[in-house]
């Protein structure tokens, strides 16, 4: 399998190992309490975007694409992009009844767009190379509120220090941070056409 792996899906896999560190460093900050784990993971996101953009062009430049190459692409998008993010959130303590439940709504969007963008790239490409729109922000724009948990981290505000405090609803807790998981998990599943830059 390994041999019919094109240049691409090796940065493709890069960007799943990205991910996949993210969340091992969000699991340490919650067994060391050391933010320094929070942000590392933060930036492991960052770098897994970088990844996905250098997957896109080098795909294109050298002209192979593939139908697993772009399933593999999904799957390390999801991985990167919306459990990570999740993951990350989770450790800096949206940990709340609520705050899981919104937090895995928020990756069943960005599985969600991601399927759709799959089965209706080729509708949208117009017979091109690439598509000029997407329906829904893309999955990687998570990485706003990735870089909302640097801050946080950065600046201690995590935990029960976390910005925008929290309520308590029917003996459960809802963090008003997580509220922007569902505001993101929202604009991915919608119809909304957003440029392809």
């Amino acid at each position: 399998m390994i041999r019919e792996f094109h240049l691409a899906d090796w940065f493709t896999l890069a960007n799943a190992i990205c991910g996949t560190g993210a969340l091992f460093s969000a699991m340490t900050y919650l067994q060391t309490n050391d933010a320094s784990h929070i942000r590392i993971a933060c930036g492991l996101v960052l770098a897994a975007l970088i990844f996905d953009i250098l997957d896109g062009r080098i795909a294109r430049w050298r002209q192979r694409t593939s139908a697993m190459g772009r399933e593999l692409d999904s799957l390390a998008d999801v991985i990167s992009f919306g459990v990570a993010p999740a993951a990350i959130a989770y450790g800096c303590g949206m940990q709340g009844l609520f705050d899981r439940i919104i937090l895995a709504y928020f990756v069943a969007c960005g599985v969600s767009r991601l399927a759709r963008y799959n089965v209706t790239a080729e509708a949208l490409s117009e017979g091109g190379d690439k598509v000029k729109y997407f329906e829904g922000t893309p999955i990687p724009s998570s990485l706003l509120l990735v870089v909302l948990m640097f801050v946080a981290a950065s600046n201690d505000a995590l935990r029960e220090s976390l910005w925008l405090g929290k309520v308590e609803l029917g003996g459960f807790t809802l963090h008003l941070m997580v509220l922007l998981f569902a505001v993101s998990g929202s604009l991915m599943i919608s119809r909304m056409r957003v440029p392809k830059l």
